[in-house]
């Protein structure tokens, strides 16, 4: 049977929200997983994503620069002011989670949430720039969303929060992916002339996530030089992967 584009999209971005949930595995064999564990996961997922920024931006300019260099400012300026809105939300409960524990937890699982919505889009509108350049934006996204469970489940486990509950709050997390994606799809499908701002506007969103969240993150929790060579190899594994599924 063949699917329709729609489908297709949807049933990619999907994937891309379970795989958040893998975050949370470790925690079935310990209870406590070394941070370090995160900070190179972090590092590798900065480096996919950097590496498919610029496959994204560099698709783009072969239809407009202009477009393109305007739509990464959009989503730069989307996902700051997302992310400093949510770090000003007020203090609430999360499941058995109340105070101080309940704030950290819902900052997480929110940052994250906010965070799904330009990495939707961005599955989205590279699918609307072709089959291969859909399908390593996906994977680096989806690489992305597993420690990005993990962050959420070393927060959630440690403070009473079960397994199957943190693996659960990591996939909801990501559901703004397959929500946007297929809508992402249909409009640049649509309105062909804003593929390029489309483009743009999610390299500019993913870009900004990895210098402000995910390198940090990373340097917080391993040394400079593992960050470093992790980030460099898995960025040049990432342009090798672009590059053979486009022969």
């Amino acid at each position: 049977m063949v699917l329709s584009p729609v489908v297709t999209v949807f049933l990619y971005a999907l994937g891309t929200a379970l795989c958040t949930g893998l975050g949370a595995l470790p925690f079935v064999l310990v209870r406590q997983v070394p941070k370090s564990w995160l900070g190179v996961m972090n590092a590798a997922a900065a480096g996919l994503m950097l590496a498919a920024s610029f496959g994204l931006v560099y698709e783009g300019t072969g239809y407009s620069l202009t477009r393109t260099v305007l739509g990464a400012v959009l989503g730069l300026a989307f996902i700051a002011w997302s992310s400093r809105s949510l770090h000003e939300s007020h203090q609430v409960t999360l499941g058995n989670l109340t105070g101080l524990d309940a704030r950290k937890a819902v900052l997480v699982v929110g940052i994250m949430t906010l965070h799904s919505f330009p990495e939707g889009v961005g599955v989205g509108v590279s699918f609307g720039g072709g089959q291969s350049l859909g399908t390593f934006t996906t994977l680096a996204i989806a690489a992305h969303n597993i420690p990005e469970g993990l962050a959420i489940s070393l927060v959630l486990v440690p403070r009473g929060e079960s397994v199957w509950h943190a693996a659960g709050w990591s996939v909801f997390s990501s559901l703004p992916q397959p929500l946007m994606a297929p809508a992402a799809y249909l409009f640049v499908e649509t309105f062909r002339a804003h593929l390029p701002t489309g483009l743009g506007f999610a390299a500019g969103a993913m870009i900004w996530m990895v210098f402000s969240e995910l390198v940090p993150d990373a340097l917080k929790q391993s040394s400079q030089g593992a960050v470093g060579t992790t980030v460099t190899l898995a960025a040049m594994a990432m342009v090798v992967f672009q590059t053979l599924i486009r022969v």
